[in-house]
């Protein structure tokens, strides 16, 4: 049975929620629970999990809709009287660190005037007005924030740079500033490579494997997806690599993005006849020789661009890179061989579920190598644009980190409760061969991932015979998480675990292509 409480124009951000949803799971006598805002996004992953009700249909994204599903009808009035509790408790908890709390940007400036940067994560319909009055407050901005409009996002960043300010963002999830972790950041060792980034994901899986080579970040700045589209034009991509230039720390710098629009290419070719410092590029997808123009070397993987970057930075052959990434592909032939006898027949589909978009990216591109019909919630092609990202078709990979997943939830780097829905129904599917997905580590995300998706994995294992099950772990041995406790973790429960998210890739192109012989 399901019933529901509607708690109509109560707020709570997505923190609160899943501390709560979490607490109402664990409790006696509830099969399943959520407790989210009322967001037509919501909506859809309440439909999906099948505890939507008709009536929610009224409620709009100020609305909180809490549901609970039970075998027990006698406890439900005893589980929602404990949910009122738990939301009462949760709204008047107070910082315990004995710290003040200022109550404004303006206040918290006064306090400390020394400050010069804000951190900013709120609702999209409000951040945009935060932002600017960091900025005119002279602070530059770290904008976590998505759903902020392409208009405002313009405003903000013409005012930043009228003004000699970073202005980060929208949607920027990972920055390293001066040796300080942002958001989604790893713990990477200091170092002289500087990073500019049109994304977060692979700003961390760039500069997670920089630093596992024993080399060191001087800057990572991320400018949010957008700013290389043709309406935004670049104006934070070109500022930080101006920035990188002047920067003492900074000798090797590496530029990371989708391919930017033409318009926005022009402008970074242009500018990098200005720079004195060895730079490499990797615009996924994009062809190599446009970058070589102007003397950036072009790297076609994440893991490759953070090699080519250490090679530099250590004064070692680059060509050495190359070399390295094409021979230890033939060590997979190995892994392919062990691996392939336990596929069962009518199993022929790979099911990505990436927390990273470029991750997805990437991936789609390795794969496409040798496999055309892919679809995806960030398909290039609109042929295989996902009609319904709630549900795979044939070949799919899934950003879960897109906006329809994340209005009014938690990124699927701290709760995991999405992804683990999701494997459970890729698993369900008898034509999945191959479930590939990422694992980002780091400030910022899920503190104990193993808690979360282990007995995912135990039960896909236990009662779905025939799956393949890769991953790539993302981040660095100094993370809080045990990267390398993870990795055997995993393997421990027949995962195949890869170096990266490119090699991840690479292993499930050839599985999938043998399969097919």
């Amino acid at each position: 049975m399901k019933k529901s409480l509607v708690r109509k124009g109560e707020y709570f951000d997505s923190v609160s929620l899943m501390i709560v949803g979490k607490d109402i799971a664990k409790m006696e006598y509830v099969k399943d629970a959520t407790v989210v805002m009322a967001t037509q996004e919501n909506k859809s992953i309440l439909k999906t999990a099948g505890l939507y009700l008709p009536k929610f249909a009224q409620y709009d994204d100020t609305d909180l809709l809490i549901v609970i599903e039970s075998d027990h009808e006698k406890k439900f009035k005893e589980i929602f009287e404990r949910v009122n509790e738990m939301l009462i408790e949760i709204r008047n908890k107070k910082d315990e660190s004995g710290s003040f709390s200022p109550k404004s940007l303006e206040s918290a400036v006064k306090i400390n005037p020394e400050s010069n940067l804000a951190l900013i994560s709120l609702a999209g319909r409000y951040a945009g007005h935060e932002a600017m009055k960091a900025l005119q407050l002279g602070l530059n901005v770290m904008l976590f924030s998505d759903n902020v409009s392409l208009s405002t996002e313009i405003e903000l960043k013409t005012y930043a740079l009228d003004h000699d300010l970073l202005m980060m963002g929208p949607d920027c999830g990972t920055a390293i500033i001066n040796h300080v972790p942002l958001a989604f950041s790893n713990a990477v060792n200091q170092g002289n490579i500087g990073i500019v980034a049109a994304s977060g994901t692979g700003l961390q899986e760039i500069s997670s494997i920089i630093s596992e080579e024993g080399f060191g970040i001087s800057q990572a700045i991320g400018t949010g997806g957008r700013d290389i589209k043709a309406e935004v034009g670049g104006m934070m991509f070109l500022a930080a690599l101006d920035a990188l230039e002047n920067d003492d720390q900074t000798e090797v710098i590496v530029l990371v993005s989708k391919p930017p629009h033409l318009s926005v290419l022009k402008k970074i070719n242009s500018k990098l006849k200005g720079i004195s410092k060895p730079v490499i590029s990797i615009f996924l997808g994009a062809d190599k020789s446009i970058m070589k123009e102007n003397g950036a070397i072009a790297a076609q993987t994440l893991e490759e661009a953070a090699l080519l970057a250490c090679a530099v930075a250590g004064g070692f052959d680059t060509a050495q890179i190359e070399k390295f990434l094409s021979e230890r592909k033939k060590d997979y032939i190995e892994i392919v061989n062990n691996h392939l006898n336990k596929i069962t027949p009518g199993r022929k589909y790979i099911r990505g579920l990436f927390s990273g978009g470029t991750l997805c990216d990437e991936a789609q591109m390795i794969l496409k190598q040798s496999i055309k019909n892919i679809y995806s919630n960030r398909a290039s092609d609109k042929t295989y644009s996902l009609k319904d990202s709630w549900n795979s078709k044939e070949h799919t990979l899934v950003d879960l980190g897109e906006d329809e997943f994340t209005v009014g939830r938690l990124h699927p780097m701290m709760d995991f409760d999405l992804r683990n829905k999701r494997l459970l129904q890729e698993a369900d599917d008898k034509e999945t061969a191959i479930i590939l997905f990422d694992l980002v580590l780091g400030y910022g995300a899920n503190s104990e991932p193993l808690n979360e998706i282990l007995p995912i994995l135990k039960k896909i294992n236990r009662e779905k015979s025939g799956i393949i099950l890769i991953c790539s772990v993302t981040g660095t041995k100094n993370d809080p998480q045990n990267r390398e406790g993870i990795i055997t973790e995993l393997e421990n429960n027949n995962v195949i675990v890869m170096p990266s998210n490119a090699a991840a890739a690479d292993i499930t192109k050839l599985i999938i292509q043998n399969i097919n012989i």
